[in-house]
C-alpha cells in the first residue's frame, strides 16, 4: 500500500476563518493544529476544526489541489464544505480511520 496525501481545510469554532493545507501525516498535522503548535494563521486565528479534506495517492497531484483550492475565492470554498459536510463539523477523526 502506497503513501497517502492529504488536502485539508480547518476553520474556527464560529466558521468565520478558512485555512488550506496539504500533508502526508493527516493525524499529526490535525493534531498540531488543533494544539495551536505551530505559529502562523491557524494558531492566530483559532483554526482548530477539520471541516474538509481529499486524499491523493500522488504527492504533485495534492500539492496542484492544494494551490488550487487556495486560489479559489470563500464563496467556492464554502460550497465544497457545504457538499460533504454541510453542518461544518469537524472530521479530524474521519480523516485516519
Amino acid at each position: 500500500m502506497g503513501k497517502t496525501y492529504y488536502v485539508y481545510m480547518m476553520t474556527n469554532k464560529y466558521n468565520t476563518v478558512l485555512y488550506t493545507g496539504m500533508t502526508g501525516f493527516i493525524a499529526e498535522r490535525g493534531w498540531q493544529h488543533k494544539q495551536k503548535i505551530i505559529e502562523g494563521f491557524t494558531k492566530k486565528y483559532n483554526a482548530i476544526k477539520m471541516v474538509y479534506f481529499e486524499t491523493f495517492k500522488n504527492v504533485y497531484d495534492a500539492i496542484d489541489r492544494e494551490k488550487q483550492l487556495k486560489g479559489w475565492t470563500r464563496k467556492k470554498k464554502e460550497g465544497l464544505i457545504n457538499k460533504v459536510n454541510p453542518d461544518w463539523k469537524d472530521i479530524y477523526r474521519e480523516a485516519f480511520r
